[in-house]
């Protein structure tokens, strides 16, 4: 395909996307828009053309298309992408909970590509792949500039292969290597346990395809081990999202009504409300439910919705504060674009979007002395969405000053590493969720009394 067709689809597509991203107007606005748009197109196609003919090697035509359309949903915000037909693969894999990898969750924080936090029981997890940690090569090569869907494709590969991956970390005198076996990363969404008989506990890891059956399924096994259920903990605490029908169907299974979470978006198909259905069987013990900085997302919609309808009580840290939603748009030829359309609210129309969800009872995670390594400024980052560069701002960002904003990042900026759950002897916030539970029940007693 020669230059010429490249353009045309060039120009289609940046029309059709300003066409999605400023919604309806008048004829004359659109007159505007159009002659605004054109001149830009101009510019773009001369640029092209110069590149072409005058760079110092030849270079391909799809290569910097490519390029173009790249870096014009870069340049929204930090969820929306345009993927290839193989990005678009990936994806697919990925919401299945099942594919070759190191098994880590990724962003680009302040140009360096860095781990959000590392799955459990993962070959990133075992090697002690931290949160916070930078990757700054892979295989030797610099990840300077890199995107996340590129550092995902390098880091994913067929089981039993290997990749070197260059840490840097707060304490480390110099960057350390990591040689990790690539795995089949087949991530156990939930689990579930009983402590004391009588308090039931599910971890919810991330909201993939069967998130609502497996949720289902552990609370059929704790109510018949349980003597009786007097109490329930749903752990989020690291979640960092996933489907969001997954997260209205989990929402529900606590719920006899009430909304769950509403979008608004600029179109009005965007527009949508989600309402609890009485299925008879929802849980009726009361409920705990465990956030920190690492639950986004679909995670915050849960937490939201059983919060905002006094389900249950929030306890832990602010959340990471991902108020919003990404439609996934087919294309032809297999590739598919990744682009934010709407934001969430909360039942009582809470926006989240870079605030998070605020705790009803505030619970830092305590490290046990053993585990601490050095002074609290040793402590490993944790970032929230309005770290992201480009984040869409929320209402109290756009109202403040900026040397405010300035002032709260600094404030958040030291944050505890991703915990092990299962030992409440290193986890005091899911021993102060046990002890209310065990608490209400005695102050039930005591008021019927």
């Amino acid at each position: 395909m020669n230059a010429f067709f490249y353009k045309r689809i060039l120009i289609l597509f940046a029309f059709l996307t300003l066409l999605i991203l400023l919604g309806p107007y008048s004829d004359s606005q659109v007159s505007a828009i159009d002659q605004n748009t054109y001149k830009s197109l101009k510019t773009f196609s001369e640029v092209l053309d110069m590149v072409e003919k005058n760079y110092v090697e030849p270079v391909e035509g799809n290569k910097l298309m490519q390029g173009a359309i790249n870096g014009m949903i870069k340049s929204l915000d930090p969820h929306s992408v345009f993927m290839t037909a193989e990005m678009f693969k990936e994806l697919e894999v990925e919401t299945r909970g099942s594919f070759g990898g190191l098994g880590i969750e990724i962003t680009i924080l302040k140009d360096v590509l860095t781990v959000v936090s590392p799955i459990e029981d993962t070959p990133a997890y075992n090697a002690g792949i931290k949160a916070g940690d930078q990757i700054i090569k892979i295989d030797d090569k610099s990840t300077k500039d890199i995107t996340i869907t590129e550092a995902v494709k390098k880091l994913r590969g067929p089981r039993d292969t290997k990749v070197t991956i260059t840490i840097m970390r707060e304490g480390l005198a110099k960057p350390k290597d990591f040689v990790i076996t690539r795995s089949i990363i087949k991530i156990r969404a939930v689990k579930s346990k009983i402590y004391d008989n009588q308090i039931g506990y599910i971890r919810i890891a991330t909201f993939q395809e069967r998130a609502v059956d497996d949720v289902k399924k552990a609370l059929r096994e704790i109510a018949a081990k349980a003597n009786p259920l007097k109490g329930l903990v749903i752990d989020l605490r690291n979640n960092p999202g996933g489907l969001l029908n997954q997260s209205v169907d989990v929402s529900d299974l606590f719920l006899k009504s009430g909304v769950i979470v509403s979008t608004r978006g600029r179109s009005q198909s965007m527009e949508s409300k989600s309402v609890a259905k009485d299925d008879g069987n929802e849980p009726t013990c009361p409920i705990v439910v465990l956030v920190n900085e690492g639950t986004a997302s679909a995670a915050e919609i849960v937490s939201g919705a059983l919060q905002d309808n006094g389900r249950a009580v929030i306890l832990g840290a602010q959340t990471f504060g991902k108020g919003s939603v990404q439609t996934v748009i087919p294309m032809e030829g297999g590739a598919a674009l990744k682009l934010t359309t709407a934001k969430y609210y909360t039942p009582k129309g809470r926006s989240i979007q870079a605030e998070g969800i605020t705790p009803d009872i505030v619970v830092k995670l305590v490290r046990p002395a053993e585990e601490k390594n050095g002074t609290e400024e040793q402590l490993l980052m944790r970032m929230r969405e309005r770290d992201l560069q480009g984040h869409i701002k929320s209402t109290k960002e756009l109202e403040s000053k900026p040397e405010d904003g300035k002032k709260e990042t600094r404030e958040e900026a030291k944050k505890e590493p991703k915990k092990e759950v299962d030992d409440l002897d290193k986890d005091n916030q899911l021993k102060n969720a046990i002890d209310i539970l065990k608490s209400w029940d005695i102050l039930k007693r005591n008021m019927k009394g």
